[in-house]
C-alpha cells in the first residue's frame, strides 16, 4: 500500500478533503518523485511594531522570518523532497522574497515527528529552531498549519522556546480555480506582544522530476539536527 508523502502520512483520511490541486501540490516527495516550484508575488509583506524588528532581523543572520515590508513583491517557492543526513525524509519550503533591496529569504525544512501525528519544522541554515506543525482541511478545500510548541537546540541546549517570546504561526494555503492560482496567507503572532510577520499572495505551480533536477547548492541547510 502507498504510503504517499509525509503530508498524507500525517493528514491520513483528512488529505483527501483537501482541493485537488492542493493534494498535488502536497504530495511531492520521494515516492512521487516530484519537486515542485511556485512563482509569484505577494501583496503585501508586513511585521508588526517597532520593539519585533530586532527579533526579525536577528532571525535574517540564519534565513529565518523576513525583517522588511514591501508590496507586489516577486516570490519564489521551492518544495525539493531529499533523504537528510539522517536518512529522513525531508521537504524543502525555501521562500525567496525579491525585495528592492536584494532577496530575502526564509528557509524551513519538514519531517515527520516521530509520532507521526505531525510534521516537525526546522527553521533557518542551521535548524537552530524547531517547531511542529498541525495540519487540517479547511471547509472550502484549503490546508491549514498552526504551529505548537517550538524548541531551540545549540551544541548541548535543547530547550522550549518560552511563549514570551515564541511566535504562533497559522497558514492558510488555497487554490483560486478562476484564476488558476494558489493563494497563500501567513501570520505570526506573539501573545503577548501581538503581529509579528505575515505575508500574503498568490503563486502558480510547476513539476519537475527530482531524478532529474536534484537538490540544487544552497537548499539543503548548513547543519542538521537530529534532536525532534
Amino acid at each position: 500500500m502507498s504510503r504517499g508523502s509525509i503530508f498524507r502520512r500525517v493528514m491520513g483520511a483528512e488529505f483527501g478533503r483537501l482541493h485537488p490541486e492542493l493534494r498535488r501540490r502536497f504530495s511531492v516527495g520521494l515516492e512521487s518523485g516530484e519537486a515542485c516550484t511556485g512563482t509569484g508575488v505577494m501583496d503585501r509583506i508586513w511585521h508588526g511594531r517597532r520593539v519585533v524588528r530586532p527579533f526579525l532581523a536577528l532571525g535574517a543572520t540564519r534565513n529565518i522570518l523576513v525583517p522588511r515590508q514591501g508590496r507586489d513583491v516577486p516570490f519564489v517557492i521551492e518544495n525539493v523532497p531529499y533523504a537528510d543526513s539522517f536518512g529522513r525524509e525531508t521537504v524543502s519550503f525555501v521562500r525567496t522574497f525579491h525585495l528592492p533591496d536584494g532577496p530575502r529569504r526564509f528557509d524551513a525544512q519538514m519531517v515527520t515527528a516521530p509520532e507521526g501525528d505531525r510534521i516537525l519544522d526546522y527553521l533557518g541554515t542551521h535548524q537552530h529552531l524547531a517547531s511542529d506543525l498541525h495540519l487540517t482541511a479547511g471547509a472550502g478545500g484549503e490546508l491549514v498549519i498552526r504551529s505548537g510548541e517550538h524548541r531551540f537546540r545549540e551544541g548541548p541546549v535543547d530547550v522550549r522556546v518560552p511563549a514570551v517570546i515564541g511566535g504562533d504561526a497559522e497558514v492558510r494555503e488555497s487554490f483560486d480555480e478562476d484564476t488558476g492560482r494558489f493563494l497563500i496567507r501567513v501570520r505570526v503572532v506573539n501573545r503577548y506582544v501581538g503581529p509579528l510577520f505575515g505575508y500574503e499572495g498568490s503563486f502558480t505551480a510547476e513539476y519537475a522530476d527530482v531524478s532529474r533536477r536534484g537538490v540544487r547548492p544552497g537548499l539543503r541547510p548548513v547543519r542538521e539536527e537530529a534532536r525532534a
